[in-house]
């Protein structure tokens, strides 16, 4: 798992898995270090990692976690921007974003899904369920924003995507998530015309700068059906290319001036998200799909930049009521057969599921091998313990020819505290409490998974959310049965339990329908000394 982020990194030399500065490992001594200490653990052993560096092997017990890490926890009032990067510059600190310092991600294709989902839900929501004739603007084919032209393509819209990196979309082409490219704007609204007009799905790369295109479209009265962004405005320093400059000119300026980057990056942001509000004033589904742009902007003197939704409250919520979310199943033995059949086990098990069934025949056609061959489905509470079971039992019966490592996003119904995007506006205004994540994390460890993480960081890397990841090894044996069965379910319990105790009606039909011991303390009595 830890060798497979690395694969789909996309700075393998810097150990940078994806937005900027989120890492396999702290630097190459610790990451060999992890290595070579993975080969000798033994059963009864865990090791505990800090930020990406190992720290110790402990002795434990043959049902402890194997591996247990925090990554980027500072303390409150001093989780900031300027903290992290001064501790970063000092070796002492990682970034490990969601899923990269904990070795559970699995390529694009979890971004895809994601953004397949919302799209989804948009057409759902919005368009009678189809997206076909309608034209979505984005920007951003870094690791995260990469996935969007595919899935757009896939939602059967017709995608335009801005890129201020001609490497980006040359990567993007390569890999067949792109269709086509050009630096001309006129050029690609043509082609991007007449596929609305035609209904046909059509992906377009735009060479240039989101915080030029996007006023000047709103300047010419064009106006796409959606719209959003997936830059890395989540980080002025290292990640968001302001405008007016190239790719080199952002390193340069970096090393000689940073407060003139960040300053310049700030300024292009607000712009951008000026834009946006522009957009969704003059009828456009407008939306933030993660990235911090609208905290960035706001900073920025953007002041309304909030009236833009984020994308969970906007259009995902009701699914992870009820701990829907993005499921994992990596085969370890590299095995892409061993894919074929967990898929074909899922259609014919969970056919009568539309959101998994629908996106695993897509996925089967659409979706390349990054790495180890991996799928992801937005199972939920029971669902993916049945999964990771029935797999188990394919390995034990030779049916499989090895391992498959189960995981999930950290953006999951338990798993993360993030007032700006996944706890935006809940119901109880519990948006900042960060207690899930971490019950979530001593309950994985309680429930025997193989592996279990908390990260803190978000936009800026610092500050902005605390969220927990969990893997469980499915290798056929018996005691794998009991980790899944223990560690999945409870994984998703709580998670039902997190938006129960926040009000949502989703989650109590779910606590009544599947059996899940709630304590409700509204039934008892108050202070008996009143």
């Amino acid at each position: 798992m830890l060798e497979n982020v690395l694969e789909n990194g996309e700075n393998q030399k810097e150990l940078i898995v994806y937005a900027s500065l989120g890492k396999a490992a702290r630097d190459w001594p610790a990451y060999h270090a992890i290595v070579d200490t993975l080969k000798q653990l033994e059963e009864g052993e865990t090791l505990v990692i800090q930020s990406g560096k190992p720290i110790g092997i402990f002795r434990t017990h043959k049902r402890a976690p194997l591996v247990i890490m925090a990554n980027c926890n500072l303390v409150g009032r001093w989780a900031t921007s300027e903290h992290f990067y001064d501790l970063q510059e000092k070796g002492l600190i990682v970034w490990g974003g969601l899923t990269a310092a904990a070795w559970q991600y699995i390529g694009s294709q979890g971004v895809i899904q994601g953004t397949y989902e919302i799209f989804q839900s948009i057409a759902r929501l919005h368009f009678g369920g189809s997206l076909c004739g309608k034209f979505i603007l984005t920007a951003g084919l870094g690791g995260m924003g990469g996935a969007q032209p595919l899935a757009g393509t896939m939602a059967e819209a017709a995608i335009l995507c801005v890129e201020a990196d001609v490497a980006r979309i040359d990567k993007r082409l390569a890999s067949g998530y792109l269709q086509r490219k050009t630096s001309d704007l006129n050029e690609a609204l043509r082609w991007i015309g007449e596929a609305v007009t035609t209904r046909a799905s059509l992906s377009v790369g735009l060479l240039g700068n989101a915080a030029d295109v996007y006023p000047e479209l709103l300047r010419r009265g064009i106006v796409p059906d959606i719209v959003t962004d997936q830059t890395s405005a989540h980080d002025l320093l290292y990640g968001y290319i302001p405008s007016g400059y190239t790719p080199e000119r952002a390193v340069a300026v970096r090393a000689e001036n940073p407060d003139r980057l960040k300053d310049d990056a700030g300024r292009s942001i607000a712009a951008e998200v000026r834009a946006l509000l522009g957009f969704k004033e003059r009828g456009a589904i407008v939306f933030d799909n993660g990235n911090n742009i609208r905290t960035q902007a706001k900073l920025y003197g953007v002041d309304n930049a909030f009236d833009i939704d984020i994308f969970t409250e906007a259009f995902l919520r009701p699914l992870f009521a009820r701990a829907i979310g993005p499921f994992r199943w990596i085969a370890l033995s590299g095995d892409q057969g061993d894919i074929a059949k967990i898929d074909d086990y899922i259609l014919q098990a969970f056919g009568d599921n539309e959101i998994v069934a629908n996106w695993i025949r897509l996925a089967k056609v659409h979706v390349p091998v990054e790495g180890l061959p991996a799928r992801i489905g937005w199972f939920g509470h029971g669902d993916r313990t049945k999964l990771a079971l029935a797999v188990n039992t394919m390995v034990r019966e030779g049916k499989l020819s090895g391992p498959v490592a189960f995981s999930r996003d950290h953006l999951d119904a338990g798993a993360m505290a993030h007032p700006n995007i996944m706890t935006e506006r809940m119901k109880d205004g519990s948006d900042a409490i960060a207690d899930w994540p971490l019950l979530n994390a001593m309950m994985s460890c309680s429930s025997m998974a193989d592996l279990v993480a908390i990260h803190s960081g978000g936009g800026g890397y610092a500050g902005y959310m605390t969220s927990a990841g969990i893997t469980v090894v499915a290798d056929g044996s018996e005691i794998a049965d009991e980790r899944l069965r223990t560690s999945l379910t409870n994984d998703t319990t709580l998670g039902v339990l997190r938006y129960a105790d926040a009000g949502y009606t989703e989650s109590h039909d779910e606590i009544q329908n599947k059996g899940i011991r709630r304590i409700a303390t509204e039934q008892y009595g108050g202070n008996p000394y009143a």
